[in-house]
C-alpha cells in the first residue's frame, strides 16, 4: 500500500499539472501572443523550477496538508492518505475531462475532511481551523484578484499602450575585433546574440522580435507558473512524503518526481482547461493579459511566503474576470456561473469520493 500511495501522489501531481497549467498560460494563448504548444512548454519549465524551489522555502504548507491543525488526530497511515489522494484524483480527473478549471487545493481539503469524517465522525475535523486556514483564503482570493485588476488596469493601460511602441529585438551579430590602427576585423566564428529594446520603427531584421508588452507578458506568465508550482507542490507532497521516506526516497528527490509528474500532466492533458480560460470567459488582449498574470503572480507569491493555501485557479480566474469587468463588457457570465458551480461542488464531491475509498480500504 505504501508503493500505491506514492504512485497516487504522483497521479495527483499529474492531474494538478493537467488542470492548473492553464492558470499561467491562458492569457498568452487567449491574447494571441503564443500558440498553445509554446506557451505550455514555457509554463511547464517555470512550474518545474517553482516545484524545486518549494523544497527549500514552503515547508509550512506540507504540515497543513498532512492534516496537522485541520483534523483532530492527523493520521499518517497509508490507508488514510491513500483515500485523500484518490478523493482528489477522482474530482480533478472529472473536472479536467470537462474542461473546468478547479482547485487542487480545494480538492485536497475536501478529500482530507471527507476521510476524517469517516475516521472520527464530525468531531474529527477542526472546523474553525479549516475555515480560517483554508476557507477564508480560498473564498476571498478570487475577489481580491478581481478587485486589483479592476483598480490597476486603468492605471497600467497608458503605460502599456506606450510600451507597445517599443520592441525587444534579438539579433545575431558577428564577433568583431578592432586592430591598433582602428580597422575592424570580423571573426568567422559563430554569431553572438544581441538583445536590445528599441522603438518599433528602428527595429531591424532581427532573429526574434517581440513588442515590449509581449515580452512582459511572457515574463508574467513564467512568474505565475513559477509561483503556482511553489504553492501547489508542498500540498501534494504532504500526501506521500512519509511513504516516500519509508522506501528510502528523500523529500528532495520526491519533489523532483512531483515536478516531472506535474510537467507531464501539463504537456499531455492541459489543453481543455486552457481553452476554457483562454477563450470562453472574456476576450483577452496582450496588455490586459499581462495585467491579469501580474496580479496573479503577486498574490500567489505572497500566499506562498505566508503559507496561505490559496488556489491559483481562483486567483487567476478572478483576475481574468476582472479584465472583462474593467472594460465594462465582454464577460461570458454563463461560463463564469459554470465555473463557480464547479468550485462550489469541488469540496463535497472530493470529500464523498475520499470517504467511499476510505470506507473500502479500511
Amino acid at each position: 500500500m505504501i508503493t500505491l500511495l506514492i504512485i497516487c501522489t504522483l497521479i495527483v501531481a499529474f492531474a494538478n499539472g493537467a488542470n492548473d497549467i492553464s492558470k499561467g498560460i491562458a492569457t498568452l494563448v487567449g491574447s494571441g501572443v503564443s500558440n498553445y504548444r509554446a506557451a505550455t512548454i514555457w509554463g511547464t519549465i517555470w512550474t518545474f523550477l517553482g516545484v524545486l524551489t518549494a523544497a527549500f522555502v514552503t515547508q509550512a504548507l506540507v504540515a497543513t496538508f498532512s492534516g496537522k491543525g485541520l483534523v483532530q488526530t492527523p493520521d499518517d497511515a497509508p490507508a488514510f492518505l491513500l483515500a485523500v489522494a484518490l478523493g482528489a484524483i477522482g474530482w480533478l480527473i472529472i473536472a479536467t475531462r470537462t474542461g473546468m478549471p478547479v482547485s487542487t487545493t480545494h480538492s485536497l481539503v475536501g478529500a482530507l475532511t471527507g476521510t476524517a469524517l469517516v475516521d472520527a465522525a464530525t468531531h474529527g475535523v477542526m472546523w474553525t481551523a479549516v475555515l480560517k486556514k483554508v476557507g477564508y483564503p480560498l473564498l476571498f482570493s478570487p475577489f481580491v484578484s478581481l478587485l486589483l485588476v479592476v483598480l490597476l488596469l486603468p492605471l497600467l493601460s497608458p503605460l502599456l499602450r506606450k510600451s507597445q511602441a517599443y520592441c525587444v529585438c534579438i539579433e545575431a551579430a558577428a564577433p568583431a575585433m578592432a586592430t591598433p590602427c582602428g580597422a575592424i576585423l570580423r571573426d568567422s566564428s559563430a554569431a553572438l546574440p544581441v538583445v536590445e529594446v528599441a522603438p518599433m520603427k528602428d527595429c531591424g531584421e532581427s532573429v526574434v522580435r517581440f513588442t515590449l508588452v509581449d515580452s512582459l507578458h511572457w515574463l508574467s506568465a513564467g512568474a505565475t507558473s513559477f509561483f503556482r508550482g511553489l504553492n501547489d507542490a508542498p500540498k501534494i507532497l504532504a500526501l506521500g512524503v512519509a511513504a516516500a521516506l519509508a522506501t528510502g526516497i528523500s523529500s528532495k528527490v520526491f519533489y523532483v518526481m512531483l515536478a516531472v509528474a506535474m510537467g507531464a500532466g501539463a504537456l499531455l492533458a492541459g489543453k481543455r482547461v486552457t481553452e476554457t480560460l483562454a477563450q470562453k470567459v472574456v476576450r483577452l488582449e496582450p496588455a490586459n493579459g499581462f495585467a491579469a498574470n501580474f496580479v496573479t503572480s503577486i498574490l500567489v507569491c505572497l500566499a506562498s511566503r505566508f503559507a496561505l493555501p490559496v488556489s491559483t485557479t481562483h486567483v487567476s480566474s478572478g483576475a481574468i474576470i476582472g479584465i472583462g469587468m474593467s472594460k465594462g463588457k465582454g464577460v461570458r457570465w454563463r461560463m463564469v456561473a459554470e465555473m463557480a458551480l464547479a468550485w462550489v461542488v469541488t469540496l463535497p464531491c472530493s470529500a464523498l469520493i475520499a470517504a467511499i475509498v476510505y470506507k473500502v480500504v479500511s
